[in-house]
């Protein structure tokens, strides 16, 4: 007699939803996870509030999320989920030099930051990791943050961005992405004459005179920080 054939075991794939405002970075992302038998992606959006909608409704396992968002960035996302869902793993996968941007991320909320020009198998190495509950940075800025912790100082050659609040930092990136101010408002849903109180914040702390320096200054730290020297 025939035994019958017991159908194999097969792990189910973790789902991925991706939050990135460029079509070629969410295609590429897709691609490269979908071949990945443990993991699949089951939606991405590109600004803040169509991902909270869908994200709400798949109920993915993980996160990507990038830092530059059409509208509010994305660590206004990540605190608007928080608020929701304070377990929900969340890479943040940003060009934006990870000496900025990784601790804020992870005071947000976020359980790992990796930088897009780092190889693309180190994504799929941080998603793992954070599905494991672990949490993702690089050896630099690990050792940066346990050297810190270590001796309770701030770290060494802070800088006057590391003092700029959040709302700060974004409205200063958005100006050196060439936003102006009623873009800027729009963007974030904010009134021109708070815009043009960050602006004046900026300046302050940032010893800039006037709005033409701080638009330099925004971007040369625009510039600076997507091709930051990361050895």
């Amino acid at each position: 007699m025939t035994m019958p054939v017991q159908d194999s075991v097969v792990p189910s794939r973790r789902r991925v939803f991706i939050v990135d405002d460029h079509p070629i970075v969410r295609e590429g992302l897709t691609l490269l996870i979908n071949r990945e038998p443990d993991l699949s992606v089951c939606g991405d959006a590109k600004e803040m509030h169509s991902a909270l909608q869908t994200i709400a409704a798949l109920k993915p396992d993980i996160l990507i999320v990038d830092i530059s968002l059409n509208g509010p960035d994305g660590l206004d996302l990540l605190k608007n989920i928080r608020l929701k869902d304070p377990m929900l793993p969340i890479l943040i996968l940003s060009m934006h030099d990870e000496s900025i941007y990784a601790e804020r991320a992870l005071r947000a909320g976020a359980n790992g930051y990796i930088m897009k020009q780092e190889a693309t198998e180190r994504v799929l190495v941080a998603l793992r990791r954070i599905l494991n509950r672990e949490i993702y940075l690089s050896d630099r800025i690990a050792n940066k943050m346990l050297r810190q912790l270590a001796t309770g100082l701030p770290a060494a050659g802070r800088s006057t961005i590391d003092d700029l609040s959040d709302r700060e930092l974004e409205v200063l990136r958005l100006i050196g992405d060439g936003h102006g101010t009623r873009q800027i408002a729009e963007g974030l849903h904010l009134s021109i004459k708070t815009v043009e109180s960050y602006q004046g914040h900026l300046k302050e702390k940032l010893g800039l005179k006037n709005a033409r320096e701080l638009v330099q200054f925004a971007i040369e730290r625009a510039i600076s920080g997507s091709t930051a020297n990361r050895t």
